[in-house]
């Protein structure tokens, strides 16, 4: 397991590497950001000169990307164009969205894998039909949709949630961004568990259990699920970095000042190191749930064995 760890995080560093620089060219080459700190007014061309030695901008882009990776080593990710430190505005911003992705992921563990292990033990019946007539119901509408409605209905005609998120962002009002965050997750859960469940309930070690007399929970339990599972564990760490950098929308439907409120603010204004810092860590955060997901692996399937 030690060294299955150790040349998994060997084979991210070409990983971190190729997706930063390109990330870095993307948003350094398609746009002037001397010419976005000045908006629409034409900045002088010594201040501008001036503007770019500070920044680096004068150097060829390998240059500045090699710059970029030194400072990030020491844990400085620039400034942005306000004056401000990336990492203030990462250390404001990371804690509510991790609140609000956790929320998101729990429900669509929850409840995705309940209806999931209901559809699929009762595939072609009425249940398993309507599971899955709800699902492609919530994958067909979009995010800005669903969170509008459930902001209008839970918060404004019911009251039974807040509709915008105070700047403390405490857990019960993230409740339901996490909900409208979740729900596409949610569906596709749902069916990958339906799917895994349906499969392997025909599989060998399912008849061989039940013909041994074990309890139908046991059965369902420590046989069946742990091993329909998997897929799902898959999709389930792919998504956490999804949810963290795509909850641009949820967060403006809520007012909530987190990584998605970040970004957008960063691209708006082509403040392109709060762009290139933000992602960097969400990079990171995708790396390190695929880690986990395969470590998870082991445990779900005793057959996995890592060298």
């Amino acid at each position: 397991m030690g060294r299955y760890v150790i040349r998994r995080l060997l084979q991210m560093i070409p990983v971190f590497i190729g997706s930063t620089f390109l990330i870095f060219f993307m948003v350094y080459t398609l746009g002037d950001p001397v010419a976005a700190l000045f908006g629409d007014k034409a900045p002088d061309p010594a201040t501008a000169a001036r503007i770019r030695q500070e920044l680096y901008l004068d150097a060829p882009l390998w240059k500045q990307y090699l710059h970029y990776m030194g400072q990030i080593l020491t844990g400085d990710f620039g400034t942005a164009f306000n004056g401000q430190k990336v990492t203030e505005l990462m250390a404001g911003a990371f804690p509510v969205t991790l609140r609000l992705t956790l929320t998101a992921v729990v429900f669509e563990i929850v409840v995705g894998i309940v209806l999931g292990v209901l559809s699929g033990l009762r595939r072609g019946r009425s249940v398993d039909t309507s599971v899955l007539l709800l699902t492609l119901v919530v994958v067909s509408i979009p995010t800005f949709v669903s969170g509008y409605v459930l902001q209008f209905l839970f918060g404004v005609k019911w009251g039974l949630a807040s509709p915008s998120v105070s700047p403390d962002a405490p857990l019960d009002e993230l409740l339901l961004p996490g909900v409208v965050l979740g729900l596409t997750s949610l569906a596709y859960v749902t069916r990958l568990t339906r799917t895994s469940i349906a499969e392997n309930s025909r599989a060998d070690y399912i008849r061989t259990a039940v013909a041994k007399g074990l309890p139908r929970r046991r059965i369902i339990t420590r046989h069946l699920l742990r091993n329909s599972l998997i897929p799902v564990v898959t999709f389930i760490g792919t998504d956490i970095g999804a949810l963290m950098g795509g909850a641009i929308v949820t967060e403006r439907i809520f007012n909530i000042h987190g990584v998605g409120y970040q970004l957008f603010q960063g691209i708006l204004r082509q403040n392109s190191p709060t762009v290139v810092g933000f992602v960097t860590i969400l990079v990171i955060v995708f790396l390190m749930a695929n880690l986990l997901v395969d470590l998870l692996y082991a445990v779900l399937d005793p057959r996995i064995r890592y060298a």
